[in-house]
Formats: C-alpha cells, sequence, structure tokens
C-alpha cells in the first residue's frame, strides 16, 4: 500500500490551512492517521511516544480552530508535539527527528515559525503564552489568538503557578488547555494532581454560563468593567451551591471542564466557543497517555520514551546488556539502597523521575524513605535543606539541566549553612539525542564559584559509588556528584566501599613514549572522559612514531576543591597542560587551572578542552564529542600538538 493510500488524508496536509479545508467529520480520521505514522516513525527512529498519542486530538482541533502561525499555541514539554510537527509542514523531515542536523527534538522557533517557544523544560508555558498575549494587544495584533498547551504533570511546577497569578491580574485573553492524562514521565504525583483528579464542573452549567455571558455582553450589562466583579460573584455562588472551591476560578480564571480530550469533534466545538471570549480562560481536557495504541496505554511510563520497537506487536526491542556496563543511573540506584540500608539517616528526593534516575530502587524497598516530589526542582533542593537541617541526610537526584531551575535554593538555602544534601547531577556533560535543551554543559561551571560546595565527578562506576559512600560521612555538608546519562565503563562494577580524601585525584600514566624527547604534557581530566583520554594515551603508545615525549594524566575527580599537590606538581614538572571535562570551557576545570597558575606564579601553555561556547545540537553521544573535539581523535590530535 502506498503512502498516499495508507495515508489518505495526512498525504495531503502540508500545513495547517490545508487541514482547515477538511470538513470536521474527518478530522477523527486525521487523528487515526497522524498516531499510526508517529507509531511507525518512533518505533524505528526511537523518541518520546505516548505524550503525543495522547494529545493528538488536541493538536488537530487548536490547528483547525486557530490561524496558525499568526494565532500562538505555545506547548508545554515538547514530548506532546509530535503531531503538531507533522501538520506543520515537517512530516517528510520526521524520520530525521532528534538526529544530527535533523529536526529538533522539542518545538523551536529556530526550526519553524509554528514553533512559537522553546519547550524543553516543564511549567513555562502560562508565562511565555501571557507574555505573547499582552505583547499583541501592545503591537497591534488585538485579534490575536494565544493558546498554551500545558500537561504531562507541568501543572505541578511552581512556575506555572506564577504564571496563572499574573494572567488572573493582568487584562489578557489568554487560553490556557489542560491536557491532563494524570502522567507526567512516571504516575503524576502532589495535592495539585489529585484536586485535577476531584475537579468536575457540570458541562452543562458551563455552557449556558458561556451563552448568558454572550447575551450580557451583546446588550452592553457585561462589560469589561463589571465582568471581574460578576464573575467573582458568580463563583461565590457557585462554590456555595456546589460545596466545591475551584481554585482557577478563585483565581478569576474561568473555567471550563473537565471534556473529554480524545474526542477531536467535541474538542472543536468547544474551542469555536472559547475562540472569542475575553478574559483569561481554562479548558480541562481528559486525556489517556498512548491514547490509540493499547501498549502504550496500559504502560504509559514504560511507552513515554520506549526505544525502538515492532509497531505491529508492541513487542520492545531490548539489547542484551548482560555483558555490558551498567547505566551510571542504575549504579546510584543501587548503591543508595545499600547506603540507606547501613545508614539510617539517608533518604532519596528526585523532582518526577524516580525511574529516569533509578530513585525507584529505594522507593520499592524502602518507601517512607524516598519522596517524588512533582515536577519542583527548586523546591526539591529547599526541602531536602529542610530535612538535612533536622538531622537527616538528602540524597536529592535531579537532572543537570533541570537544576539550573534550583541555582537560587541551591545557593541560598543549602549552601550558606553548609548543610549535608548530597546533589546528585543526573545527565551531567552531553546526553545525546534530547539536544540543546537537555545537555548538562552549565553545571560545574555555575557551582563552582558557590561557598562551601564540593564537586566532584567520577570517572567510572566505581568512582561514583566511592564518592556516594564519603558524601555522606560526617561533617562533609553540601556535596555535588555529576555523572553522564547512560552507560558506564566497568562490567565488573560493585567494589568495597572505601572513602575518598576530598580534593584529592589520582595520577593515571606517567610514561614517556616514542623516542627520546623533552617535550612534556599534563593532562588533566575530571569525569567520565578520562577514559576518552585513557584510549588516546594508549592508542599514541602504540604508534610511537606519531609523536614523542613524556604524557601524565591526572584524573581529577574534584573541580572544588582541587588537588592543589597535583596542580603544583604540574605547574613545576611541566610546560604544557590539557584540561579536559565534559562541561562548558567557560568556567569549569580549564578556568579553574588557569587561575590557579596564575594565582600561584606559574606560566605553562593551558590548552583547555570543553564545549564551546554555544548550544549544541541533538545527535549520537559519539558524533556529539566529536563535534565539540572531545573524542579519542581529536584528544589524541591536541596530545600531539603539544607535545611539538
Amino acid at each position: 500500500m502506498s503512502n498516499e493510500t495508507r495515508y489518505r488524508l495526512l498525504s495531503k496536509i502540508q500545513s495547517p490551512s490545508d487541514l482547515r479545508k477538511l470538513s470536521i467529520e474527518q478530522l477523527p480520521e486525521v487523528c487515526k492517521e497522524l498516531r499510526e505514522d508517529i507509531i511507525e516513525e518512533v518505533a524505528v527512529n526511537p523518541g518520546h511516544l505516548a505524550s503525543s498519542l495522547g494529545a493528538m486530538e488536541i493538536t488537530v482541533a487548536c490547528h483547525y480552530v486557530f490561524d496558525t502561525p499568526e494565532d500562538r499555541i505555545v506547548w508545554d514539554v515538547g514530548h506532546q508535539a509530535y503531531g503538531h510537527k507533522i501538520l506543520t509542514g515537517r512530516r517528510e523531515r520526521f524520520s530525521e527527528n532528534r538526529k544530527l542536523n535533523g529536526l529538533m527534538p522539542f518545538p523551536s522557533p529556530k526550526e519553524s515559525e509554528y514553533d512559537t517557544f522553546t519547550c524543553g523544560h516543564a511549567s513555562n508555558s502560562i508565562s511565555a503564552a501571557l507574555g505573547m498575549a499582552v505583547a499583541a494587544k501592545l503591537t497591534n495584533h488585538p485579534n490575536r489568538h494565544v493558546v498554551a498547551i500545558i500537561g504531562d504533570g507541568a501543572m505541578s511546577g511552581g512556575l506555572a503557578f506564577e504564571g496563572l497569578n499574573n494572567a488572573s491580574s493582568k487584562p489578557n485573553d489568554l487560553l490556557i488547555i489542560l491536557n491532563d492524562n494524570d502522567m507526567s514521565i512516571d504516575r503524576a504525583v502532589g495535592g495539585m494532581q489529585q484536586y485535577l483528579l476531584n475537579l468536575d464542573t457540570n458541562e452543562t452549567y458551563n455552557r449556558l454560563r458561556f451563552k448568558a455571558s454572550q447575551w450580557l455582553h451583546d446588550r452592553g450589562i457585561l462589560n469589561d468593567k463589571r465582568r471581574k466583579g460578576i464573575i467573582r460573584l458568580n463563583n461565590a455562588l457557585k462554590s456555595v451551591i456546589s460545596q466545591q472551591q475551584n481554585l482557577f476560578e478563585g483565581m478569576n480564571i474561568r473555567y471550563f471542564g473537565p471534556f473529554d480530550g480524545n474526542d477531536v469533534k467535541e474538542v472543536v466545538r468547544i474551542l469555536r466557543q472559547l475562540k472569542n471570549m475575553k478574559g483569561p480562560k481554562l479548558l480541562h481536557l481528559h486525556t489517556i497517555k498512548g491514547k490509540g495504541y493499547e501498549p502504550a496505554e496500559k504502560s504509559a511510563t514504560v511507552w513515554h520514551a520506549p526505544g525502538k520497537f515492532d509497531p505491529e506487536t508492541g513487542e520492545r526491542i531490548i539489547q542484551d546488556t548482560s555483558n555490558q556496563p551498567p547505566k551510571y543511573q542504575d549504579v546510584f540506584g543501587q548503591t543508595l539502597l545499600e547506603l540507606a540500608k547501613e545508614n539510617p539517616r539517608i533518604v532519596g528526593v528526585t523532582p518526577a523521575m524516580p525511574s529516569g534516575c533509578s530513585m525507584n530502587v529505594l522507593m520499592k524497598e524502602m518507601p517512607d524513605r524516598a519522596f517524588d516530589v512533582g515536577i519542583a526542582e527548586g523546591h526539591a533542593m529547599t526541602f531536602s535543606a529542610g530535612m538535612a537541617k533536622d538531622g537527616l541526610q538528602p540524597y536529592c537526584n535531579i537532572y543537570s539541566a533541570f537544576s539550573q531551575r534550583a541555582y537560587d535554593n541551591i545557593i541560598h538555602d543549602t549552601a550558606i549553612l553548609n548543610l549535608p544534601v548530597v546533589l546528585c547531577l543526573d545527565r551531567a556533560g552531553l546526553v545525546g539525542e534530547d539536544g540543546a535543551t537537555h545537555h548538562g554543559a552549565f553545571d560545574m561551571a555555575f557551582l563552582r564559584p558557590i561557598p562551601n560546595a564540593t564537586i566532584a565527578s567520577p570517572m567510572d562506576e566505581r568512582e561514583l559509588r566511592r564518592l556516594m559512600y564519603t558524601a555522606q560521612l560526617p561533617e562533609k555538608g553540601f556535596f555535588v556528584i555529576r555523572y553522564p546519562r547512560g552507560k558506564g565503563v566497568l562490567i565488573d562494577w560493585r567494589c568495597p566501599f572505601e572513602k575518598i580524601q576530598v580534593g584529592t585525584g589520582r595520577k593515571l600514566f606517567d610514561k614517556n613514549i616514542g623516542k627520546e624527547s623533552s617535550n612534556n604534557v599534563a593532562i588533566l581530566s575530571v569525569g567520565p572522559l578520562g577514559n576518552n583520554v585513557e584510549t588516546a594515551i594508549r592508542e599514541l603508545e602504540s604508534t610511537p612514531d606519531s609523536c614523542s615525549g613524556h604524557i601524565v594524566h591526572y584524573d581529577m575527580r574534584f573541580l572544588k576543591p582541587l588537588d592543589e599537590k597535583i596542580l603544583k606538581e604540574v605547574g613545576e614538572h611541566f610546560t604544557h597542560i590539557i584540561t579536559i571535562e565534559d562541561g562548558i570551557r567557560n568556567g569549569g576545570l580549564g578556568t579553574a587551572v588557569v587561575e590557579w597558575m596564575s594565582d600561584n606564579g606559574y606560566s605553562p601553555t593551558i590548552n583547555r578542552m570543553g564545549l564551546p561556547d554555544r548550544f549544541i545540537e541533538q545527535g549520537t553521544i559519539g558524533q556529539l564529542q566529536q563535534l565539540c573535539g572531545l573524542d579519542t581523535e581529536a584528544i589524541k590530535h591536541t596530545i600531539k600538538d603539544n607535545l611539538q
């Protein structure tokens, strides 16, 4: 069957204007074809599946009712937006999604005029959309509609509430669509989620209320000045009669719902009613994450990002990892459980990523000592600090890129008092196909200036275990451990717990290679890129004619405090230094070494290798390391240059 025959309607849609030529009766078929197209593609080119399947009817209805891109649709969490990409002229390139030089993993204005804002991190849609709604009025676009689509647990984030609070007080006509699928990546948690589950407003009541407001407005009775007062009175009477307080209407945001968000014709009908309604409003839609694909409906967490699978049978294609190194996250999870069994003060905290960071290991064994706080990184830090203040030893696990949202909490609530919080930064460095919004590029640079912070990065899994053990020993204070996404390097990774002296590195290689030469170079690495250095040195040893000189390699282990004994030794005996790190080049290890050498009167030639001063696109880890000059070949080339 040809693509045009199988996707009879979808093959004719090059933009939303083509979608709007269809009858409303054809929209369910469009949704069906979109689901099939996404399932077929994601099966061989892994990405985020279940969220987009659940949001399909909302996607189609919004582009059908609103005049995009003139009207603005602001997505919250790009996991929902695959259907949006396909409908907005990117279907032919969708096979390049998340690939190097291909489509970005999440919507971005850099890629399409239909992508109105950056949306890799949750909870920002309401604030951004409110800004656009205000801008529309001030830039002579009075008829522009602005829609924020928030879901996948993002309403639990603090920024969403800040946006709601401001939307309730600023003159605007913003429409917020709450895609309520009772899920984030893992099962959503918290009082807000339970509130949404229990919230129920009668559809007939809303329809009558809407018609009454139109009638009053047409007769000049319900003008803008009177509207807020009437709404407040109406909401108060409604709360008394129904014995239920509506949070959104309590903020003077008109609430409609909940409705079936997987009924595309119903969603279109409601959006047409709300389209020209004045004032801020929220449409609450219940959807099923993974809708239309039975395996994803049954296990939405697993199918959030399932990897490769057979679209016909739903069988996931899982590689045999029995003889391969584990993922760093799994080493973290198993080690945390071991430590918690030995130390009753240890607790675990994660902002909505229990399976992603393997905190679920502790949750399963000790549910009363592990806390999923929802999409709330700032709260995760301050909550951890509060527990640490009164005697507990929290291990707070946050993805590096998401920890950026907790910077003040790190400084003000944790570091000032030097509280014993162990901040475990998963996904540090390059993360691969999730791209610029998810790379853990900046943590070393922004954490290094903070007083009282100890910052460490293990080169392998055993070092991670030792650092996790060291961090919970008495009087260690605020301790940061950063480690990468994906697999480590050791199959035999379990080892006895041993204390590492804070601020000490280790010498891994010290040897002359090639012909006798006075040239020398000291390589200082921190974190897992030290393994690339080791590979590069071994390859240079095997080809002694390629370069000659004295090479020494130190795994620094700690960015802060630096091992000054090593630095003094290097400053006194080496004329060339190479620093290597999997973080932004400006501000990290290389910068710290330059500062120390200058402060202590040494003047070697220092070559800093790290992530460049730009945002890095998506691609495999290998591709991105090559792109950034951090792969084995680039390291070999740099060593050779320094031994000239």
